[in-house]
């Protein structure tokens, strides 16, 4: 049978499976993945060579594959005709003005309960086809799923952020202090000189970058926090303050000056000089092909921000 001209000889499924595999790393991974059998996987690989009579993989036993010259040549060409192929029926889904699928956002934890929770309601509100898949997680890790395209876009703080990225800037934070309610200079409400804390124990919010920025804050000031306990969670470092462990330094703060345990805590600006605002991001990879529901959760995201200045 003779191929009508502009057809390929190839299929949108052989270029998903030749993806898979250079993104898995091997026929296996990728055959799990896709949920094919090794078998199926394999010669979706074979056909897609034959049709463009190249040799895209070099199979090593026990080693996975590894892409020939022209197999990485291909692979950026196919990464992009199964984007637009994915749009394709992304849009014949889609009613007027609204759009369908999913977008991955990823956030830093202390930013999801504080901004995330109205911006995916709302969202989701208006799109009622769109699914928002969402992970909190390390500014590092976060990053990390950017770069592997397995999130569209990510709350960030702008801090010890590599090349590579695209964001627009959401809101600025005002580092601050947390200290006991009944600390000494919880008392007066001013401002607090961090030197005057320097001898005392700090409870740390140890997740990259907040772990990093505290202690460079520290270092502008001349000295190194004595750390009496470290965590991961937001919500747990506030709760040792309040029981009076010692005090913090966040970006974060909710609506009420409480921990779960119902105890007060003070919040006090620092005394001149102060530490730099830090930027709340939201970004995504220079370099990725953004879906038109990634695309429309950004724009949603940027105007529902500006609406509320």
């Amino acid at each position: 049978m003779v191929r009508p001209e502009g057809v390929p000889a190839y299929t949108i499924r052989q270029l998903a499976a030749f993806v898979a595999v250079a993104q898995w790393g091997t026929i296996t991974a990728a055959a799990d993945a896709l949920h094919m059998s090794h078998s199926a996987l394999s010669a979706a690989i074979s056909d897609l060579e034959r049709a463009l009579d190249v040799k895209l993989l070099v199979r090593q036993r026990a080693r996975g594959v590894r892409l020939t010259p022209i197999g990485h040549a291909v692979l950026g060409r196919a990464e992009t005709l199964l984007h637009f192929a994915t749009e394709l029926e992304s849009d014949a889904r889609s009613e007027a003005g609204s759009v369908a699928g999913p977008v991955a956002v990823g956030c830093y934890p202390s930013l999801g309960p504080t901004m995330l929770p109205a911006l995916i309601a709302g969202f989701t509100r208006v799109h009622l086809r769109a699914r928002v898949d969402f992970r909190e997680d390390t500014q590092n890790r976060l990053r990390a799923l950017l770069d592997s395209h397995d999130l569209d876009v990510a709350f960030l703080y702008d801090l010890d952020l590599e090349p590579g990225l695209e964001s627009v800037v959401l809101d600025t934070r005002e580092p601050m202090l947390l200290l006991p309610a009944d600390h000494p200079r919880a008392q007066s409400g001013e401002p607090v000189p961090l030197t005057d804390l320097a001898r005392e124990p700090m409870v740390m919010l140890d997740a990259p970058p907040s772990s990093g920025h505290a202690v460079a804050v520290c270092a502008e000031a001349g000295f190194s926090p004595v750390v009496a306990y470290r965590t991961q969670n937001y919500e747990t470092c506030r709760a040792f303050v309040g029981r009076g462990l010692g005090w913090s330094l966040l970006l974060q703060r909710p609506a009420q000056d409480t921990t779960y345990e119902g105890r007060p805590i003070a919040v006090r600006p620092f005394a001149e000089p102060k530490p730099a605002p830090v930027d709340v991001l939201l970004a995504w990879r220079n370099d990725a092909l953004r879906s038109r529901v990634a695309q429309t959760f950004v724009d949603f995201v940027v105007a529902s921000r500006r609406a509320e200045r």
